[in-house]
């Protein structure tokens, strides 16, 4: 059963609660993976009826006499933070096969287990989900109006004046989306973001792998992540920037921590668009690298609201990783996906959403609103270079501008209005 302190504040609902619930009535385990401090096992506390946690001491000691103790409840059952018991994968999978119900088990876990050979006998009974940080709407800022699932539906937008100025965009860049920090203000949730980054640099990373890079050198590595965060990045200008650091630090290792960072869902990458062209130019086949929420990039960037004031470039690249971050949450309860376009020609788009049904979506993203006009024309163009048939909609989704639609399949709204 729930322990009675597993829940110390009120749990504030999360866009991904229907896809748990969905998906344990069609699926032996539901599997919700994302970074440390998210909100994991408060969701699934919602959705379990019994609940085992793996890294209390008792639970562990547990796991080690009578494995088969903690698959025994009234399901559905959580394990939490499983990963610190990789053989409960396969008990899990058994005790599946053998009810054949649905919804028996929800597992939590903040890292991938390195032994991933285990966890290859959980195809047709585990079903993942990718949990992240709070996205706007659900940490409460701004004003719901633009509903994503009503966009690929082909609903109009309703016209709306409301909007943020640019010192509260700042300010919600900088507001982090762990639920634990809810409330706090950036300087007070700066300290707590300093401290999980340390926790990653000196033990997290170490944990799945023995390294002999140092702490700092990892940390700035974070930190060049998040100076070309929303940017088309390699291994090798990585290396070079923390060479200053690590003189003989080579591209492969970079690659190798960028893996174990993506390990812990501290990176994400967004991959590119593939599709057919009208036109001769060629695709650009690098993907993007994001970290796990903008207030922690700003984070590992030291930089202050006064810093990002002074430098609407960097807010930019900020306020682009924070709406591919919302856009990867409401994509995830469409079973969508989301991808970025480059082209040969200079041509970009942002984000590009494709659905279940084979539709498709573009998104060009701006800091302000005196940018709409140019990031229409831009986007309108590159929409035009790709053979994949009419876009369900395009979208300039902006920091400080209005809700408007702007004709021929083309909208425009805040971030602070967009929701599931």
């Amino acid at each position: 059963m729930k322990s009675d302190n597993s829940r110390s504040r009120e749990y504030r609902p999360r866009v991904i609660d229907s896809s748990v619930q969905e998906l344990l009535q069609i699926s032996g385990a539901v599997v919700l993976e994302g970074p440390r401090a998210c909100g994991k096992t408060s969701t699934a506390l919602e959705h379990a009826n019994t609940a085992h946690f793996l890294d209390a001491r008792e639970t562990r000691a547990l796991a080690e006499l009578s494995p088969g103790m903690l698959l025994e409840g009234e399901p559905p059952i959580l394990l939490d933070e499983w990963q610190l018991d990789p053989p409960l994968w396969n008990e899990v999978r058994r005790s599946v096969d053998v009810s054949g119900a649905p919804g028996r088990f929800i597992l939590t876990g903040s890292s991938v287990p390195s032994d991933d050979a285990t966890r290859h006998t959980g195809a047709g009974r585990f079903v993942r989900l990718r949990m992240r940080t709070m996205t706007w709407q659900e940490r409460g800022v701004g004003h719901p109006g633009v509903s994503l699932r009503a966009l690929s539906e082909g609903e109009p937008v309703a016209p709306s004046q409301i909007k943020m100025e640019y010192p509260q965009v700042v300010n919600a860049l900088l507001t982090s989306g762990f639920p634990a920090q809810i409330g706090f203000e950036p300087k007070a949730a700066r300290r707590l973001l300093d401290a999980y980054l340390t926790e990653i640099t000196h033990t997290d990373v170490f944990r799945l792998e023995q390294l002999n890079t140092e702490p700092r050198v990892i940390e700035h590595l974070i930190r060049s992540l998040a100076r070309n965060t929303a940017s088309e990045v390699t291994y090798e200008t990585l290396a070079k920037d923390a060479r200053v650091l690590a003189p003989t630090l080579s591209a492969e290792t970079v690659s190798k921590i960028v893996a174990l960072l993506e390990r812990l869902f501290v990176v994400e990458r967004v991959p590119a668009f593939s599709a057919r062209l009208r036109s001769k130019a060629r695709l650009r086949r690098s993907p993007k690298f994001h970290l796990m929420d903008p207030a922690f990039a700003a984070a590992a960037l030291r930089a202050t609201s006064e810093d990002l004031a002074k430098d609407p470039l960097t807010a930019g690249f900020l306020f682009e990783s924070a709406v591919i971050h919302d856009l990867l949450v409401y994509a995830q309860a469409l079973g969508a996906e989301v991808w970025h376009y480059r082209n040969s020609y200079g041509q970009e788009i942002d984000a590009i959403l494709t659905f279940p049904d084979g539709g498709w979506a573009g998104v060009e993203i701006k800091l302000g609103a005196s940018q709409i006009a140019s990031g229409a024309k831009s986007l309108r163009d590159a929409a035009a270079s790709i053979d994949a048939g009419e876009p369900k909609f395009l979208a300039v989704i902006t920091g400080t501008g209005i809700t408007a639609d702007l004709g021929d399949g083309m909208v425009t709204f805040p971030l602070a209005a967009l929701g599931a």
